[in-house]
């Protein structure tokens, strides 16, 4: 829908039968497609999944039908029943809000356009730009609250329970270390399904596999904004072609991979992953921020109220918390994502996560594990217990250095938990705030709905709001190789402890739910997290870029993970890696040890020496030099072709990872404190039988492959995190990509599965055979089965 012009303050839009107004163009899109509307209020009730939590809802408001009656006088005294302090807040939260548009607006219009000819107009700014005033123009008149405006529309319905069934719900926070019942219930119902697919994928009998021997398998994706949503959708179909997806119990993701799964479980694609590579390529053609494109979907009907309501919702219900670029940025990644092409078949169902529960209730896809994280900087503490300025600077630093940490959120369609708290809420109850363990309703009685889908998809994807040090690395391997570069990264280095406390740009933030659990947490909870009324929480990339800890948690019981690392500089950061301190500190047994890519101390010494002997006399030779260096250095770290089991080439690292790698850890235990040796890659199926093999851990990282011409990870500009525009070209090429890296280590991941399935079906058989050998000797003892027969060994 493209603005064509700007005449006497109206802004016109181009359509087949010429330049139409808003309403006209409205009439003309919705006539004859009643079908395709903003869907009905029963779309509100089903979009739980039918029911709520029985864990949750024991309390959940006996009185359903008398706040039903009430709730037309309720719903119109929603505003005026608030308390006069919540009440203050709201106004002076809405108002500011509005203030930052008016003055938008007020920037845009203080320009006399009239007076600069069009000529020089249009070479200094582009046509879009004098549009703009009428947008927001239009915007302010939905925002405003008056009545009949659509925020005041969305503020009604946000208090109707027929469209916000959860707001009649009472709920309470879980302390607990187990899983939810919800989610041991869907363990229940996933195993036939998973039973059916192993025997398909294994080609075996379904009646001869025994549910105790089917391998509990997690595929996970990392982070990487459009580039792994792209890449993490091209490997998770060819491992659903292959058979593979259908055996998961969970899947997994970080930022891109969160948003990933969000289109997967949505009416947009209907869990097609085809599907969802097709609506990407029809929607990011054009830029998350280009502001035609944006504000045409939150100015005009359907879109505008699927878009703006979850920004309503937060700014009347929580006007302490504060509304910033994420949740901005979560509106923009729904209006390019969460938006079907046509922009008029919108689905109220997909803006909540606990809608997801319709798809994954019954078992009939792998559980949803999305992430985000925390970060833990206890500063105040540190500076309150200092003497004097100077001192409070010091032990500033060094508390921080010695306490930082991320602390770890898991959403799932049932519950959102952190291992940390040991304490979690149902899903339907994000957003809303709690005291005491209980959740706190309005004066009318009514809770608050649900959070929207759009804010969680900026919280999940916020990479911006990394640390300086997080900026910092993404910048530093653009520059790796430039001469003179090494002093500024010891500079750099030497004040990392600093960098990686500081947040350029802040997190965006959901009521704490744990104020006033002080005595019913761990004695671990910091003391910042019981004091805050909020929580900041952030892109789960910041701590780590693969989603392994959620998939540790005990009760998960993983037995293979399957990992697709579309990150940046993938070699470098070794996400794998980080997961054995975390192991270590939990006491996760079988965990494979020292895994990810190889150690690159040599690799670095190499380099150093490369670049000292390119410091000629004369700058030519010196740059020759470097060239020669670097193309050395990619060929010998060039991953080996095509090699998906066994050795390595004779000319390749036979420490370097190919395009398939597999571990496996042991849960034997060690008698020395010794650190334990690196666990080796998978080179024969022995490995994996053996009794005590633990977590087994595939592992495929994008990396260019001959058979995908034109594209590399590292060297493709659009593959940059912060690329968000793709072309269909792009992301078929990408796609393509994922795909034959996946097709490179297919056998190997087959094989590896198998072995799984029968070392757990040979350790039930030994188990069984045990205790049959134990009951026979039983009975013997009480008499009940007598002894054999005495006579020579043949008889």
């Amino acid at each position: 829908m493209a603005v064509s012009d700007l005449v006497g303050g109206t802004v016109y839009y181009a359509s087949e039968t010429g330049l139409l107004q808003p309403q006209e163009l409205l009439q003309q899109r919705t006539h004859g497609n009643a079908l395709e509307t903003a869907p009905s209020a029963d779309a509100g009730a089903s979009s739980l999944g039918g029911k709520a939590s029985q864990s949750y809802r024991a309390d959940a408001v006996a009185k359903d039908s008398s706040v039903k009656q009430d709730f037309a006088s309720s719903a119109e005294r929603a505003l005026e029943t608030k308390s006069p302090s919540t009440a203050g807040k709201a106004a002076t939260a809405w108002s500011g809000m509005l203030d930052s548009i008016s003055d938008a607006k007020s920037a845009l219009t203080s320009i006399e356009w009239s007076s600069i000819p069009n000529t020089i107009t249009t070479m200094i700014l582009p046509e879009w730009v004098l549009s703009i005033s009428g947008y927001i123009t239009r915007l302010q008149d939905q925002l405003s609250m008056t009545p009949g405006s659509l925020a005041e529309e969305i503020w009604q319905e946000a208090n109707d329970p027929d469209v916000n069934p959860e707001i009649l719900w009472s709920a309470s926070v879980r302390v607990s270390e187990e899983l939810c019942d919800d989610e041991k219930e869907f363990l229940r119902r996933r195993r036939p399904f998973t039973k059916a697919a192993l025997a398909r994928y294994l080609d075996l009998e379904e009646e001869d596999v025994n549910p105790e021997d089917i391998p509990t398998i997690a595929i996970c994706g990392s982070g990487g904004g459009l580039r792994a949503l792209i890449a993490g959708t091209g490997s998770y179909m060819a491992a659903h072609r292959a058979g593979l997806f259908d055996c998961a119990t969970y899947t997994a993701g970080v930022s891109g991979s969160c948003w990933l799964q969000t289109l997967y479980y949505s009416t947009v694609t209907g869990c097609r992953h085809d599907r969802i590579l097709k609506h990407v390529k029809a929607r990011t053609d054009v830029h998350v921020a280009f502001p035609p494109a944006a504000l045409a979907l939150v100015t005009t009907a359907p879109t505008n109220k699927f878009l703006l309501r979850g920004i309503i919702e937060k700014l009347q219900t929580d006007p302490d918390g504060s509304f910033g670029l994420v949740d901005v940025y979560g509106v923009l990644l729904a209006a390019r994502l969460l938006v079907p092409k046509g922009e008029l078949a919108v689905d109220e169902r997909d803006l909540k996560l606990s809608s997801q529960r319709m798809y994954v209730d019954g078992g009939l896809q792998p559980l949803p594990i999305y992430t985000a994280v925390r970060h833990e900087i206890p500063l105040d503490d540190a500076a309150k217990q200092a003497d004097s300025a100077k001192e409070a600077v010091e032990q500033v630093k060094e508390v921080a250095k010695a306490q930082s940490w991320f602390q770890w959120f898991e959403f799932t369609p049932y519950e959102l938990w952190c291992e940390e708290l040991h304490a979690g809420i149902p899903t339907w109850a994000l957003g809303r705030k709690f005291d005491g363990g209980s959740s706190l309703h309005d004066e009318n009685g009514l809770a608050w709905p649900q959070l929207r889908m759009p804010l969680l998809m900026g919280m999940w994807g916020s990479a911006f709001c990394a640390t300086l040090s997080h900026y910092y690395q993404e910048l530093s391997y653009t520059f790796n190789g430039v001469v003179g570069f090494e002093s500024i990264d010891r500079f750099m280095d030497g004040i990392n402890d600093d960098l990686i406390k500081v947040h350029p740009i802040d997190p965006t933030v959901i009521p704490n739910y744990v104020t006033g659990m002080k005595d019913q947490l761990p004695g671990t909870c910091p003391e910042s997290i019981l004091r805050a009324s909020h929580l900041q929480l952030m892109d789960a990339g910041m701590s780590n870029n693969l989603p392994i800890y959620p998939l540790l948690r005990p009760g998960r019981d993983i037995d293979i993970v399957v990992a697709f690392d579309s990150s940046s500089c993938i070699r470098s950061e070794n996400w794998l890696s980080k997961v054995d301190g975390y192991a270590r500190q939990r006491g996760i047994k079988g965990w494979p040890v020292g895994i990810g890519w190889p150690k690159s101390a040599k690799e670095t010494q190499a380099n150093v020496e490369k670049l000292e002997s390119a410091q000629a006399a004369a700058k030519q030779e010196a740059i020759e030099k470097i060239e020669q260096a670097k193309d050395q250095q990619q060929q010998e770290s060039a991953p080996s072709p095509a090699v998906t089991s066994g050795p390595s080439r004779d000319d390749v690292d036979p420490q370097d990872l190919g395009y398939c790698t597999v571990w496996v850890g042991t849960t034997e235990e060690r008698l020395s404190e010794e650190e334990p040796p690196p666990s080796k890659k998978v080179e024969a199926d022995w490995e994996i039988l053996h009794p005590s093999a633990g977590i087994t851990v595939v592992y495929f990282p994008l990396l260019p492959n001959p058979k995908v011409e034109g594209i590399d990870p590292e060297t493709s500009a659009f593959m940059s995190t912060w690329n968000s525009v793709y072309t269909a070209e792009q992301v078929d090429q990408l796609a393509a990509l994922a795909q034959a890296n996946f097709e490179e280590g297919q056998e190997q991941t087959k094989a590896t599965i198998r072995a799984v399935y029968e070392r757990k079906k040979r350790t039930r058989e030994k188990k069984e055979a045990s205790n049959k050998v134990d009951r026979t000797r039983r009975k013997m003892r009480l008499g009940i089965v007598s002894k054999k027969a005495d006579g020579d060994h043949f008889s």
